[in-house]
């Protein structure tokens, strides 16, 4: 009898290297995955030099990686300008696909290109690379060692995740959007119910939302935690390739420097997945480690903030409280597309942005602002008082013009507010759909672009499988350490992200050394940790721990400062990734942080006594009590008695040649 398996674990099937004929993967397995392609953006920079350090002189596929230029674009130094310069120069050296600075944001020129199909497996080194789902495309995030490890090789080690089925139900209400519908998800189930999962959308209420709206959701699953956010092959997503098809039959591929591009598709080709699109989707009596509802009718304007996406508040709710705001976005690759700047352009139509709010404006891709253009969406917002920057990431991660300042409020269409990352930490940022946005500059503050009561959203959730590996004896390998000792910092803090470990800011500055980066760690969370602690401190933080972008470099400048190890209570999977393939220790420990959590902590990083580590067995011993965790697996010490993954591909290499 055929084993019933969920989408995500049928397409990892598809791409999963050396399984035996007829073999297939499930959940909480390791596999070697080799991806339909890999993008990688700005970070391209960082990862040319790892790809070399590796021993690598060719691309084993050029055909697989896209580049992408999108983040830092607004910075004209010579500087920046010369790493761009390099590489496209390695692009054409290589004869990888490469989009230059304007043409839009990476995602979005992944799916406008082509590149995402149903069926395929497409990872990006960024964390809302969970966009692909949109378009059934099993997108999830790599990070830069992983990127320059299938730039060598063509491959990488990926774990399936635990898949957990969202049903939408019914269809939205006049003035909700599909940013409406995550930000409902976020907020209502907020409690880490899909932290490092895999979600599949199902239900009635799908068929009603657009691609794009997809694409809002799918994206945004990464705040919600979870790696992958995955929608069915269904008629919206077969009109959606069939409109792109006849794109591609036009013969306008902007930005390409490479005849090899695999980016484009026909007609005939959307048919024949059409055709077998039973082997793409979800078997009836496939299992889900948990199972979500959501009613879409009860879903009304929200925004998330200040400065936390899980924080949920009814725009209704909010309102009367004339919360002002002095700065307003409406751009990056969550919300920037054709519907978006429409919704946004009817509400300011004929009107002026208040006085005293800043409202910056920039489309998702170089396409999508032409065709705003032509439909006359554009010059709407502009005679409203839009401020227009290029098409890219830009403030959206604190860089170029219009980041926030202290002491202001900002609504945002973009999909984090973590504290600082749109620039300074003691300014304020809200999330909001375009619609709300848009109302929100026109009246000077917080409101909803239509009027309405508040309305309790309605939704379910039901655990059916629950992970209890903890403890037990592990099998050392040669040079890890059995045990460890040290003083033990307690950061009380669920969801402390990456830009609060490593600020955003220097995510592109690529000339740190190893002691600068390690002199800005927790410069958005406690700037006061690095010079009270000392080398061999050891972190413990609460769940989540990591969350956000997918920079390594939140792992790595803690290994740079000299902690020789962190432990929360949980961590994002794409943190934990980041720090083993840099050979940096971390693990879970939930009952040592609720141990730590009944003490009263009068600063954001206590130092909390001793602990010792005893990695054999799976103990942590703190205060005279003994925590278990899960003991780290001999593929993870390896990983870090190598100094990560990069000398792990170079042994590879050498070995094939």
């Amino acid at each position: 009898m055929a084993i019933a398996l969920t989408a995500v674990e049928k397409i990892a099937t598809r791409h999963a290297v050396g399984l035996p004929a007829g073999g297939i993967v499930r959940s909480g397995e390791i596999i070697t995955i080799r991806p339909r392609h890999v993008m990688t953006h700005d970070n391209t920079g960082a990862v040319i030099p790892k790809f070399r350090q590796m021993g690598a002189t060719t691309i084993h596929d050029p055909r697989q990686p896209v580049f992408a230029i999108d983040h830092d674009i607004q910075n004209t130094s010579a500087e920046n300008l010369g790493k761009y310069a390099r590489i496209a120069a390695f692009a054409r050296e290589h004869g990888i696909d490469f989009y230059p600075e304007g043409t839009g944001i990476a995602h979005q020129i992944m799916v406008e290109q082509g590149y995402v199909v149903p069926g395929s497996m497409v990872v990006g080194s960024d964390s809302h690379s969970n966009l692909y789902g949109a378009i059934h495309c099993l997108g999830t995030p790599v990070v830069r060692t992983d990127a320059a490890s299938l730039w060598a090789t063509g491959v990488t080690w990926w774990q399936v995740p635990p898949v957990a089925r969202v049903t939408l139900r019914g269809r939205l209400r006049n003035g909700a959007a599909g940013k409406d519908v995550i930000i409902t998800l976020c907020g209502l189930f907020r409690n880490d119910e899909v932290l490092n999962h895999a979600v599949e959308f199902f239900g009635d209420g799908v068929a009603s939302l657009s691609i794009e709206e997809r694409m809002t959701i799918a994206n945004m699953t990464t705040e919600w935690g979870a790696l992958v956010g995955l929608f069915p092959f269904d008629e919206v997503t077969r009109a959606f390739l069939q409109s792109r098809a006849d794109y591609f039959a036009a013969g306008q591929r902007p930005g390409l420097r490479s005849p090899r591009s695999l980016g484009n598709y026909t007609r005939d080709d959307v048919d024949s997945w059409w055709a077998g699109r039973h082997e793409l989707l979800a078997d009836d009596e496939a299992s889900y480690a948990a199972e979500l509802e959501l009613d879409l009718d009860s879903v009304t304007p929200h925004v998330c903030g200040p400065n936390d996406v899980k924080t949920m508040v009814s725009l209704a709710d909010l309102e009367p409280r004339r919360v002002r705001v002095q700065k307003a976005w409406l751009m990056s690759c969550v919300n920037a597309r054709g519907e978006d700047l429409a919704a946004a352009a009817a509400i300011v139509r004929g009107k002026k942005v208040a006085e005293g709010v800043e409202f910056y404006l920039a489309a998702v891709s170089a396409e999508v602002q032409a065709a705003a253009e032509r439909a006359g969406h554009w010059q709407d917002l502009l005679a409203a008082g839009a401020i227009a920057l290029p098409a890219g990431c830009g403030t959206c991660i604190g860089l170029g013009r219009g980041t926030i300042r202290a002491g202001e409020v900002g609504i945002s269409a973009t999909n984090r507010n973590f504290e600082g990352r749109m620039g300074d930490r003691n300014g304020q940022v809200y999330l909001g759909s375009p619609a709300v946005v848009a109302a929100s500059a026109l009246m000077g503050h917080l409101c909803s672009p239509t009027p309405g009561e508040s309305t309790k959203p309605r939704g379910s959730y039901h655990r059916t499988a629950v992970a209890t590996s903890t403890g037990g004896v592990a099998r050392m390998i040669d040079g890890f350490p059995a045990s460890l000792k040290g003083r033990l910092w307690f950061l009380d803090r669920d969801n402390l992200n990456t830009d609060g470990i490593f600020a955003g800011k220097h995510t592109y500055n690529d000339s740190l050394t190893p002691e600068q980066m390690a002199e800005v760690i927790f410069e958005n969370y406690d700037p006061a940790f690095r010079t009270l602690a000392r080398p061999g401190d050891i972190i413990v933080s609460g769940y989540n721990f990591g969350t956000g972008s997918s920079r390594e470099q939140a792992a790595t400048a803690l290994k740079y400062f000299g902690i020789p190890c962190a432990i929360a209570a949980s961590f994002s999977e794409t943190y934990k990734r980041n720090a083993f393939n840099n050979g940096f220790v971390v693990f879970e420990c939930p009952a040592l942080v609720d141990e730590l959590r009944s003490i009263e902590h009068k600063t954001p990083s206590a130092m909390v006594g001793e602990i010792e580590i005893d990695h054999a067995r799976g103990r942590a011993a703190w205060a005279g009590r003994q925590f278990p965790f899960t003991a780290l697996s001999p593929t993870a010490q390896e990983l870090v008695v190598a100094g990560g993954a990069e000398t792990v591909v170079r042994n590879r290499l050498q070995q094939s040649a």
